[in-house]
């Protein structure tokens, strides 16, 4: 064998053992109660606080959440400013959104979903500073004195790691548990394997994974973890149900048993490096997690659709077929 030939096997087996991995992960029947706990959630659109949707929208949101597991719905309510701070203006359409929309869903918990890109990766928010630290907390506040249920973030990318994202976690988690609201955060994945993370960092320069335990140290101090397992660049279907399986078992391994854990479904279709709309399906997803999740009797699961202005009927379908039936 030549040198060149070694070289290749040496970066070709592991790949080829990965994949088998996760097909493996993916091979097998779901367990029959591996269904629906009525803990799912789904990310709602800006759209839906800034006038643009219309009570026949509402309708129709209305009638594809009836007799699914969907608890919570994510209003995106931002994004922040870099500083921390919300502009009221981004969202003049709240307190109408809010009645029509309990009226309309009954029982449906509506969290403020508030986003923004993080530094130092990105010019964004600087979780390391107290004063901008300060200034989300008051956001916090804001949009639960606005009629919002609880407080959804999603702020991205948080480098594994990061002490200015843990507390932050603690200060805003003191003001939402003496409101009796919920904090949810939207989690990156964890790392597949012990250090992958840090290896593919130091490559790229993006926080792509965290690791097992800081996603358990973030998970402590929230009420609900949705992690977002989708966007894995997986070629192909089964090893994307292998991936979100793999995804599951190490998220339930790392959640503590009082803290919600919800898997999120890719409902859009992109079709880039980092996602394949023929692999990285809502029923691929599904089955997945399913797999994953077995008879365990864990009460505090669900799962999560991203998003509503993408997904199509086949979404939908996929998602009440495949985990609500």
């Amino acid at each position: 064998m030549t040198a060149c030939a070694v070289v290749a096997a040496l970066l070709v087996l592991p790949v080829l053992g990965a994949a088998l991995a996760l097909r493996w992960c993916y091979a097998g029947d779901p367990a029959v109660d591996a269904r629906t706990r009525g803990r799912d959630a789904i990310w709602l659109g800006h759209a839906w606080v800034d006038g643009r949707r219309t009570d026949a929208d509402l309708s129709v949101l209305a009638t594809r959440v009836r007799g699914t597991g969907i608890h919570d719905l994510y209003v995106h309510t931002g994004p922040l400013e870099h500083d921390g701070s919300l502009d009221p203006k981004r969202a003049p359409g709240v307190a109408d959104f809010l009645g029509r929309a309990r009226a309309a869903m009954p029982g449906v918990r509506i969290q403020s979903w508030l986003g923004d890109v993080v530094a130092p990766e990105k010019d964004g928010l600087h979780l390391d500073r107290q004063d901008v630290r300060d200034r989300i907390t008051a956001s916090a506040k804001q949009v639960l004195d606005l009629g919002f249920d609880g407080v959804h973030f999603d702020l991205e990318p948080v480098h594994d790691g990061s002490s200015g994202f843990l507390a932050l976690l603690d200060q805003v988690h003191a003001l939402t548990a003496a409101r009796s609201a919920p904090l949810s955060i939207a989690a990156p994945q964890i790392e597949p394997v012990p250090m992958v993370g840090r290896v593919s960092f130091a490559l790229t320069d993006h926080g792509k994974w965290w690791s097992a335990g800081y996603f358990a140290q973030a998970a402590r101090r929230v009420d609900q973890v949705a992690v977002m397992s989708y966007d894995t660049s997986m070629p192909v279907e089964s090893l994307y149900g292998g991936y979100v399986a793999r995804q599951t078992t190490l998220a339930l391994a790392n959640t503590p048993p009082g803290v919600a854990l919800l898997m999120g479904l890719p409902a859009y279709w992109d079709d880039t490096p980092t996602h394949r709309g023929d692999a990285e399906t809502v029923r691929a997803a599904v089955r997945g997690a399913r797999l994953a999740l077995g008879p365990d009797g864990r009460e505090n699961f669900g799962l999560a659709l991203y998003v509503d202005f993408a997904a199509t009927p086949d979404h939908w379908a996929a998602y009440r077929d495949g985990w609500c039936v």
